[in-house]
């Protein structure tokens, strides 16, 4: 036995002594927002296929009926090659990055393979030792992880307390070269929403950046789909505004947009860009397809919006603690074993709702997290308040 060998046994024991080991289960993807596991069905809670399309049959059918033998390769296509700044920028890329101008009126758009390469990459890329980052306590981890790769100076404040931005700020400005202030719109543990607003006003008072991650924002708020910061009239005064489409749009990979000078600036200095194959040309094409439905389904996002806030009002008749005003909906539980068997539970009765636990979130917090969907009824969401309240008894 190797002394790597011994040293993951021993690891992965800690790890399953904490109730905290993690297994891949294989699953199929069904129409309204269902999936199938093991031959068995349930409603699917725990995806972030907010708008439902992802599983779209009639919309995925439509997607490939286009498909012929001319645009095969440049639309169809398997493999991109290289990286983009090699082969791999295929025209279907600079169509998407196009369209995503037109929706967001913005000077540019770069397009990333996913949500974690963009955040790794944007804070190095902007920040160096004369800098300052103001990030949320509550920042995903890809935005976690991209600060500690920079040279920056890192400071998190807690969550949604703007007072301490400014109190940091008037003290201590002057001291930087640049100070970058970074959120999440939506956030994805709790469901609750940032005052983009607010940190606008705070931005220009302190001649700083403003980096909002809108990953849990785009496709499912605004009025055109464009994020939390259209829906408070701001998308135009943010500095670094960024997507993925790897939730409402269904898809795969990310972006930024902003002026033609950020978006220059990232193109060359992004490693995660500079360094990565490109998404194949099928991938990116879906993008094209998809984005062009995304201002039109303004009737799903009320649909899902009512949807939350009636199922939010049923939880807590229910006497079920619960937060945020998102379609991401937590039921707060606080010990991660009981969170864990009140989930296996809730999945015995045909619901997939999993538990989220340290480290993903601060122990002592562990929650059922509740993702609605746009494919989804409220008939399949009545009887789950009472399901989840039995199970925590």
């Amino acid at each position: 036995m190797s002394v790597l060998h011994q040293q993951l046994v021993e690891q992965l024991a800690e790890i399953e002594q904490q109730g905290q080991m993690r297994h891949l289960v294989p699953v199929t993807h069904l129409d309204h927002g269902r999936i199938e596991i093991d031959g068995r069905t349930y409603l699917n809670l725990a995806g972030n296929d907010y708008l439902g399309l992802a599983a779209n049959r009639e919309l995925s059918t439509r997607f490939f009926a286009e498909q012929n033998g001319d645009n095969l390769l440049e639309r169809y296509g398997l493999g991109s090659t290289a990286s983009r700044l090699m082969t791999g920028n295929t025209l279907p890329y600079m169509e998407l990055e196009r369209q995503l101008c037109a929706l967001y009126e913005t000077e540019a758009a770069l397009v990333f393979n996913s949500g974690y390469h963009l955040n790794i990459g944007i804070l190095p890329a902007l920040s160096g030792k004369q800098d300052l980052i103001l990030a949320d306590k509550l920042c995903h981890a890809s935005l976690i992880d991209g600060m500690r790769l920079s040279r920056a100076k890192v400071m998190r404040y807690p969550h949604l307390d703007y007072p301490a931005i400014e109190q940091v700020l008037a003290k201590d400005r002057e001291r930087y070269r640049q100070v970058f202030i970074v959120t999440e719109s939506i956030f994805s543990m709790d469901g609750d929403t940032a005052d983009l607003a607010e940190l606008v006003r705070i931005k220009e008072r302190f001649r700083a950046a403003l980096y909002v991650d809108e990953a849990h924002g785009v496709g499912i708020r605004g009025q055109s789909g464009c994020g939390l910061a259209e829906e408070q009239g701001v998308h135009h005064e943010i500095d670094i505004l960024t997507g993925t489409f790897g939730k409402a749009y269904g898809g795969q990979g990310s972006f930024v947009v902003g002026s033609r000078l950020l978006i220059e600036y990232l193109l060359n200095t992004a490693r995660p860009q500079i360094f990565s194959t490109g998404l194949p040309p099928v991938s990116v094409h879906w993008l094209c397809f998809v984005l062009r439905q995304i201002p039109l389904m303004q009737k799903q996002r009320v649909k899902v919006e009512r949807m939350a806030e009636q199922f939010r009002g049923a939880l807590r008749a229910a006497g079920l603690r619960t937060d945020g005003s998102s379609n991401i909906v937590p039921v707060l539980v606080g010990d991660a074993a009981r969170a864990v068997a009140a989930a296996e539970r809730i999945c015995a009765a045909g619901y997939w709702v999993k538990a989220v636990r340290p480290p993903t979130v601060p122990v002592g917090t562990s929650r059922l997290r509740l993702s609605l969907n746009a494919a989804m009824d409220w008939e399949q969401l009545a009887p789950l308040p009472a399901i989840i309240k039995a199970s925590l008894e």
